[in-house]
């Protein structure tokens, strides 16, 4: 533990569990409740948001579809793929949501340049790219003032399910992950993306601890 919060480190957990365990982790804290970071991957799954519309996914596989109460549209998760869940006071910390947003898209600017690789935002569209290819997805839900959801951040995953649905809804979005960007001397291990990521996360949003 630190001044600004616990992290635990899931492992592969499954997401419905997980989601409800953020739910009511959410409900049951109160002003002295230490903020939590979640550090995980799921086995494969989409997840749908609350504004999420069905049409966006294009054709059933093999991957099962939860639909959640995050922002966003659809989205995909699996092995491979560092997922971090920000369990944090947004009113203790003096943080708006948009702030909050910035500031993870921020961190996972920075984890990438460690790997050489030069991650971008784009107006009005939530998430990290490199060259028009989305890498990392964020998706956000706020109940009292403390958030849960976060972001995930493609590392070395299948791409493939992806092409079954229109990526945070926007059609024909590709998608990308870090090891097929990474300069050769950087090898990527996801345990190490993981760490990269939270270090980060500290720097940028410990920072706003009010």
């Amino acid at each position: 533990m630190n001044d600004h919060w616990v992290v635990r480190r899931l492992g592969r957990v499954e997401y419905e569990p997980t989601w409800r365990a953020m739910q009511r982790f959410t409900a049951e804290r109160d002003g002295q409740t230490v903020d939590e970071i979640w550090l995980l991957e799921h086995p494969p799954v989409f997840t749908q948001g609350l504004a999420g519309r069905p049409e966006h996914l294009l054709r059933e596989i093999a991957v099962p579809l939860v639909r959640t109460d995050r922002g966003g549209q659809i989205t995909y998760h699996g092995p491979g793929q560092v997922i971090v869940y920000l369990l944090l006071d947004l009113a203790r910390r003096r943080l708006k949501v948009r702030e909050l947003v910035r500031q993870i898209e921020r961190a996972s600017i920075a984890t990438l340049a460690t790997y050489g690789v030069a991650g971008e935002l784009h107006a009005g569209a939530p998430g990290v790219y490199v060259g028009g290819a989305k890498i990392a997805s964020l998706g956000l839900r706020v109940k009292g003032g403390c958030s849960y959801h976060g972001l995930s951040l493609n590392v070395a995953m299948d791409l493939a399910p992806f092409a079954a649905i229109n990526p945070c809804g926007y059609p024909g979005l590709p998608v990308t992950q870090l090891r097929d960007l990474a300069a050769s001397d950087a090898p990527v291990d996801q345990a190490a993306v993981g760490e990269r990521l939270l270090l980060q996360l500290q720097n940028h949003i410990g920072s706003h601890h009010g």
